[in-house]
Parts: C-alpha cells; sequence; structure tokens
C-alpha cells in the first residue's frame, strides 16, 4: 500500500503558479501510475494530468494542456504538478492517485482505475 499526502495548494491571482506536491510514503511511486485530479463544488471529481509508471509518458485534461506539468522525483518519493497561468475555473480541491498497473501501461484518466488517494488540497484563484 501507500500513503500519498498533498501539499502547496493555496489562494493566488489569475495568470499566478501554484506547485503542488504529493509526498508518498510506504511503496515508491515507481510501483504505480500517478494521476492529478481535482474537484469543484458541485461538480464530478475530474481528471487532470498524469503520469506513467515508467514515468515517460504523460497525459494533461485539454483544460490544462500547455499550462500544467506532472513530474515525479524518485529520490524524494514525491510527484509535483506545477500550475502556471492558473484562471479561476481551476479553482477546486485537487487529489493525487496512485494505480497499480504495469510498467508500459499508458495513463488513465478514469478516476475508477485508481487505487489510493490523498486527503486533497485546495487551490483558489481569483479574478
Amino acid at each position: 500500500q501507500v500513503q500519498l499526502v498533498e501539499s502547496g495548494g493555496g489562494m493566488v491571482q489569475a495568470g499566478g503558479s501554484l506547485r503542488l506536491s504529493c509526498a508518498a510514503s510506504g511503496r515508491t511511486f515507481s510501483s504505480y501510475a500517478m494521476g492529478w485530479f481535482r474537484q469543484a463544488p458541485g461538480k464530478e471529481r475530474e481528471f487532470v494530468a498524469g503520469l506513467s509508471k515508467s514515468g515517460s509518458n504523460t497525459l494533461y485534461a485539454d483544460s490544462v494542456k500547455g499550462r500544467f506539468a506532472v513530474s515525479r522525483d524518485s529520490a524524494k518519493n514525491t510527484v509535483y504538478l506545477q500550475m502556471n497561468s492558473l484562471k479561476p475555473e481551476d479553482t477546486a480541491l485537487y487529489y493525487c492517485a496512485a494505480r497499480e498497473t504495469g510498467l508500459f501501461s499508458r495513463v488513465n484518466p478514469d478516476r475508477s482505475s485508481y487505487d489510493y488517494w490523498g486527503q486533497g488540497t485546495q487551490v483558489t484563484v481569483s479574478s
């Protein structure tokens, strides 16, 4: 099993940047594919970005493509979500998640395919 703890959320003005971190304890990130999701009030949890188990493949939601970047630091057992050019519609509770999968599996944007979740970190973008 793996335990996930997100951090780095906060309040920022539109156009600003934040970097979210997801620290893992237990098994290392190299055992999992990783995903970032978000949930705004009254909306379903949606896929934001993901990183394959091998670390070589990424996938982004169209709404964040070109603005967000997901990365992994295996030495720190931490996954990051760099968020630039933030917009008010990016306001949400952001979660990281881990998925047990094969080494060469593609990133899966389906939240039901993820096995472990963090508690979330709030991101608020003001206009």
